[in-house]
């Protein structure tokens, strides 16, 4: 039996109703804005995370000055702002009229190229003094165009994941980590000083970091010993990379995110910063977005019920481990690299528009209240999520072994309060194999090229709707099936 109390344990601030909506450009496209359109609708994100891609915005003229052509960045985050939502801007995109070299330039992308045919340039700028006049004049135009009231609820960080080779100073070699700090901190230091030449109310931060603990280590010293301000600390985490997944050395398990977490805290207290926040800008069950089945067959969790257990489970572990979290922020990268409908790639909606388990998951998590009720439930497979919100309760619960790729037998819970519903109605929201669940209807159907009815239907049993409304019940019964996710509402 599960029970919920009465009684409120703590408040709960919504930390995970966050993304990072990847390609950035693609937000200009129809596609894209279809996508943003329903996040926005749905209410699903609050916090969508982009890059400035300043290679977009910043030129030479003829004699030499440098120049700020905004109108296409403008496009991209007027539609944000118009659809409602707060962001975290990577600034970032060093463009080749700044770059130190155009020698290296990287795709970080399943194709050759990035979305239109892009590339990353992982070349620094040619001084810190250029690239702090680019961030100047970028914070200048937003907080111009958006206003402080808005801008100061966003925030911003120096470049993206700057420990790896893929977004910065890919000619470096992998062990020369104090002139990666070096080069890192230089900038990071010249883009604190462009924005705060323009207002001190947005929080700023970095290092958006990958996995280098001594990357973050040596940054964080070199903050310390120049009083340079930072606001927050944004890291990156992701459960399994595709080919521990392949190899079976890791399981698939929110347990692997917490433990680098508790790993990276360890650093982050050592260097004396504990009392920032933390901001997880990037999360996956699994690494790589821009690979699917094609390099690692078991990437079809993304499609299933699986993917929004491993995101419940994750929220129940985060409130649960006491560790402040700030944001967390879904990647929906491998959008735009799509051929089909389910090939595991790490995204809300399949190449026709069908909406997954993890995008469902994230619409019953926005309906959680922000009042932490008590619980009691001895099954150690369930996790309870017991929320009072402003009309009553919701309560979202998931059922999952450790390792999410194993199957567990179902199992029959009933869900009590201990206040009187007699005069409540109650309504019960189900993720599970055969409920909200394309890629399992796909299956059992034994489809493979989709028709236009078919796609209506996938369409149609992606779209969450409970599955029971009753008014006065005392209890509510529940069939746990492995990587089941439920939201009981109360009102």
């Amino acid at each position: 039996m599960i029970k919920i109390f009465n009684e409120n344990i703590k408040k709960q601030k919504n930390f995970w109703n966050g993304c990072v909506f990847h390609p950035t450009d693609a937000i200009e496209d129809p596609w894209g804005k279809r996508i943003l359109d329903q996040i926005a609708k749905d209410k699903s994100c609050r916090y969508v995370r982009i890059y400035t891609m300043f290679e977009d915005i910043v030129y030479y003229d003829g004699n030499d000055a440098l120049q700020f052509d905004f109108r296409v960045s403008d496009l991209r985050m007027d539609y944000l702002v118009e659809q409602g939502f707060d962001l975290l801007l990577a600034y970032g995109g060093i463009p080749d009229c700044i770059a130190r070299s155009c020698n290296s330039k990287s795709s970080a992308a399943k194709g050759k190229t990035r979305y239109k045919g892009k590339m990353w340039n992982t070349s620094p700028p040619k001084t810190p003094a250029v690239w702090e006049e680019v961030c100047y004049q970028y914070t200048k135009h937003i907080v111009e165009r958006y206003g402080i009231e808005r801008v100061s609820k966003w925030y911003v960080h120096c470049l993206n994941e700057a420990d790896t080779e893929l977004f910065f100073l890919g000619e470096l070699d992998w062990f020369a980590i104090e002139e990666r700090i070096n080069e890192y901190y230089a900038l990071y230091k010249a883009f604190v000083s462009g924005v705060r030449r323009v207002t001190k109310e947005i929080p700023l931060g970095g290092p958006a970091l990958a996995y280098r603990e001594d990357f973050l280590e040596g940054f964080l010293n070199r903050v310390k010993a120049d009083g340079t301000e930072l606001d927050f600390i944004s890291l990156h985490f992701y459960g399994a990379e595709p080919n521990e997944l392949n190899e079976k050395t890791v399981s698939l398990s929110p347990e692997n995110i917490l433990e680098k977490l508790r790993s990276r805290l360890a650093v982050i207290k050592k260097c004396a910063f504990a009392d920032k926040s933390i901001i997880i800008d990037e999360w996956g069950a699994c690494s790589h977005g821009f690979f699917n089945r094609e390099e690692c067959p078991l990437l079809l969790f993304r499609e299933t019920e699986i993917n929004s257990a491993y995101f419940v489970r994750l929220i129940y572990d985060f409130i649960h481990s006491g560790i402040p979290i700030e944001q967390l922020m879904i990647c929906l990268s491998g959008q735009h690299e799509m051929t089909e409908d389910f090939t595991g790639f790490r995204n809300f909606f399949t190449l026709n528009f069908i909406q997954k388990p993890i995008y469902n998951a994230y619409v019953l998590a926005s309906k959680l209240g922000e009042e932490l009720l008590k619980y009691s439930c001895q099954n150690e497979n369930v996790s309870v999520i017991p929320t009072r919100t402003e009309k009553g309760y919701a309560v979202l619960l998931t059922y999952a072994a450790q390792d999410f790729l194993q199957e567990i037998e179902s199992v029959e819970e009933r869900l009590v309060f201990e206040k009187d519903m007699q005069d409540k109605t109650v309504t019960v929201w189900c993720i599970d194999k055969t409920h909200t669940n394309p890629y399992r209807l796909h299956q059992r159907m034994g489809w493979d090229v989709l028709t236009h009815e078919q796609i209506a239907i996938l369409r149609e049993e992606g779209k969450l709707k409970p599955i029971r409304i009753e008014k006065g019940l005392k209890s509510v019964d529940l069939t746990l099936t492995a990587g089941a996710t439920f939201l009981i509402t109360v009102e």
